[in-house]
């Protein structure tokens, strides 16, 4: 049970912030992913007994009926009654655009006797289809005014949507021949659906990130007698013509390939979708359009994962491996330090995942779960080790002290192929591991709790980097997180670019996005970012700020340095911080919280005098990222010695600022459902709207009433856009959420699904780039 044991001194956790915004639940703020709310014991006391329930839900039920018979009941029969009138009276003609509805008889039988009046042309027209036509138009005319009304505080809206997203295999064209839709040199948008190839189709290859992880890897197995290699997945060597580019960050710079895409089948199939279960899949995507799939499994068979232990397959891997991973010194229990004792071996990193007793596990959730132990552990050689934080959301559950409540806890809240990854953790253990009074909040705008996880949810996440010295890096991941893409290639390359930043301007780049339509190259994007920092006379940020309630760390106080050896004199300046590893990365921009309007900017706790500049501090919206050890212990150290935090999304970040941590923001490619006009500079001017052309500062888009503008984007915490792009993908039908005048009004049109991708003339199903898409809340045809 060691495995299993809670964070008590004992072994392992688990988790996910997932409390409610406020007490009221608000989902514009950020994580607005709740747990089963409890329901009111009276309530539940009432429908305990059976009649009286038959009694309240038929009363409920037909409350409800009644509301909406009422509310529709004049629009509906008087459709019938238009309907009705033009069978009875076939020469009649279409009522003009001035038609009124004068006539219309009161108290008359509207069903046999209707009235026909006369029109300015002189024709005839039914009474009741002319009311109809005028209710219809006040009906537009008052949405049109409520669109005009929100698209002045909202411009974006008026921008069109894109479609070339959506092109499927049939339109594959190399990347050298793409003609993006966006961002492009004209206005014109969206394009002409681009022509189909009716001939034969590209097949599928497998996609091999890993010729960065090394040399020496040993295969790894799924199962324990080691005969069920861990399967590769498949990607297409060319994209759908017209599918958009990356409105913010890159491809490029990380080196990550953009000339291939993936369908659903390559993507997943490998690891259970597209088979039933009678052959150890999930059964999932067996209701959507499948030519061709089969050549996924030609070489690995559809695999069986019904006895898979997934713990058990890591600890097989990364022992089958150990030659070429970092591992702590016998002696001192801790990572060497030295290049030499080092010896070229690969330090590992673990991704902490984070979840709560009652989350839905869906098939389609257990699929991705099953990518990312496959790409990131067994394909690695055992570089990283996918781990389960488990939040235990009853505080009176003793998980320090029973294994019999343990076991109960996971086989009821976690599936049993990854059982064996989970550590577990309570708020009441939070409250034991940092004990004491966390006095001077300075403002707690959630109302909740400083132990608890809305505000706090690196609190576990440090007493895990506590236990586990073997890792030098951790991943702090999400279940709502999905990747169009080989997961190991996303944080590798990442990993890679970050370790290689200058320190030079590194917290200046950080607060800005990087649009490489607007700013060209990464090159001329580091120029334009030196010239905004010489325009603006504000003082750059290099190594510790100091502040006035400033308190040093233990590894300070030894005289350690947290600058590394090339920012000494001597060396050349921009390669100071070049090859040191990252100790935070994050997956937003790092900016200056200090007059931004960001709503949780002054939710500090226990520093002294406390104001918008002081202490100085920085946060990234959405916690995914990476954190080394030596950021962790010294978030760890802050909170149970000095009994001070910041809320979750800055924490991180201001203590990396306070101590002279390497801090890097990675601009990954995030994509917009909407051309906006004119490409670059309009995106430029609202996404680093903030001062001196950053998102710091008043008019940043994390102002509150400015991040409605992150609702188009494929990553951020309250964006639409991914889950609309993540269910089409997957093949199934949607409403394209398109209003009749641009908006965001009205469900749009269905589109997409079986039937849509399986006709003659379409272009198949979808195959995209690969792309972070945040947040995923649900993902069945259902819902």
């Amino acid at each position: 049970m060691e495995r299993l044991a809670p964070l008590l001194g004992l072994g392992s956790l688990g988790g996910t912030r997932n409390g409610p915004d406020f007490k009221n639940g608000d989902p514009l703020l950020p994580h607005s992913e709740k747990p089963p709310q409890k329901r009111v014991p009276r309530i539940k006391a009432v429908f305990s007994h059976c009649l009286y329930k038959r009694v309240l839900v038929w009363a409920m039920v037909s409350l409800v009926l009644v509301t909406l018979f009422l509310s529709q009941s004049r629009r509906v029969s008087l459709s019938h009654v238009v309907e009705y009138a033009k069978s009875q009276a076939p020469n009649v003609q279409n009522p003009p655009k001035n038609a009124s509805n004068e006539g219309v008889g009161a108290g008359k039988d509207t069903t046999a006797n209707i009235d026909i009046i006369n029109v300015n042309d002189g024709s005839q027209k039914p009474a009741m289809e002319v009311q109809v036509h005028e209710l219809n138009r006040e009906e537009d005319e008052k949405e049109r005014e409520e669109f005009e009304k929100e698209a002045k505080e909202k411009p974006w809206l008026r921008f069109p949507h894109l479609d070339g997203y959506y092109h499927g295999l049939k339109t594959l064209v190399k990347a050298s021949d793409l003609v993006p839709e966006y961002p492009s040199t004209t206005d014109a948008a969206p394009l002409p659906a681009p022509p189909v190839n009716k001939g034969r189709l590209l097949r599928p290859t497998a996609y091999n990130p890993y010729t960065t992880a090394g040399k020496g890897i040993k295969t790894c197995y799924l199962d324990k007698s080691r005969k069920i290699p861990a399967p590769d997945v498949y990607a297409y060597n060319g994209v759908p013509q017209h599918m958009p580019d990356a409105a913010l960050g890159s491809y490029k710079i990380f080196g990550m390939r953009d000339d291939v895409c993936f369908d659903r089948f390559g993507r997943f199939g490998p690891y259970g979708l597209g088979y039933g279960k009678e052959e150890g899949g999930l059964g999932v995507g067996q209701d959507t359009e499948d030519s061709h799939s089969e050549l996924i499994w030609a070489k690995s068979g559809k695999i069986n994962y019904t006895h898979v232990d997934w713990g058990e397959a890591q600890d097989q891997c990364s022992d089958a491996n150990k030659h070429r991973l970092l591992a702590p010194d016998s002696k001192s229990g801790q990572l060497p330090k030295s290049a030499g004792d080092r010896r070229g071996k690969k330090p590992r990193q673990a991704v902490v995942v984070r979840c709560y007793t009652g989350f839905r596990w869906t098939d389609l959730a257990v699929i991705n779960f099953r990518a990312l132990i496959t790409e990131l552990s067994l394909k690695s050689g055992g570089e990283y080790t996918i781990h389960i934080l488990l939040h235990v959301l009853d505080n009176d559950e003793p998980i320090w002290a029973d294994d019999g409540v343990v076991q109960r806890i996971l086989d009821s809240h976690i599936p049993a192929e990854f059982q064996s990854l989970v550590t577990l953790w309570s708020e009441a253990q939070m409250e034991l591991f940092y004990p004491g009074d966390f006095q001077d909040t300075y403002d707690n705008p959630s109302s909740a709790a400083i132990h608890g996880v809305y505000r706090s949810a690196h609190f576990p996440l440090q007493v895990f980097a506590s236990q586990h010295p073997e890792y030098e890096y951790f991943w702090n991941w999400e279940m709502d997180l999905r990747h169009l893409g080989n997961y190991f290639e996303l944080l590798d390359r990442i990993g890679r670019w970050a370790d290689a930043q200058p320190r030079p301007l590194l917290w200046e780049r950080n607060e800005r996005y990087y649009i490489p339509s607007y700013h060209g190259t990464w090159e001329n994007f580091t120029k334009t970012v030196e010239v905004n920092v010489i325009q603006s006379g504000r003082r750059t940020v290099f190594g510790p700020v100091d502040h006035a309630d400033r308190k040093s760390l233990y590894f300070e106080e030894r005289g350690e340095r947290a600058l590394p050896d090339n920012c000494r004199a001597g060396h050349e300046p921009y390669q100071c911080g070049v090859g040191e590893g990252a100790d935070l990365i994050t997956l937003n921009p790092i900016f200056d919280v200090a007059h931004t309007g960001w709503v949780f900017s002054n939710d500090i706790v226990g520093y002294k005098s406390p104001s918008p500049e002081n202490p100085p501090r920085r946060s990234s919206i959405v916690t995914a990222g990476r954190l080394s050890r030596r950021l962790l212990m010294s978030m760890h150290e802050e909170v149970w010695r000095h009994h001070r935090t910041m809320f979750s999304e800055m924490f991180p970040a201001s203590v990396a600022l306070h101590h002279g941590l390497k801090a890097v923001y990675a601009p990954h490619p995030v994509f917009l459902d909407r051309a906006w006009a004119p490409a670059g500079s309009a995106v430029d001017a609202v996404f680093n709207g903030g001062r001196n052309h950053s998102t710091s500062g008043p008019n940043s888009p994390f102002y509150f009433f400015n991040e409605h503008i992150h609702k188009g984007t494929s990553f951020y915490y309250h964006s639409e856009f991914p889950a609309l792009l993540w269910k089409r993908w997957l093949g199934y039908a949607q409403m394209d959420g398109r209003g009749p005048f641009g908006g965001r009004r009205g469900p749009g049109i269905l589109r997409g699904g079986y039937k849509e991708e399986s006709r003659s003339d379409s272009s198949g199903r979808m195959c995209l780039r690969s792309m972070l898409l945040h947040p995923i809340k649900s993902e069945g045809p259902e819902t």
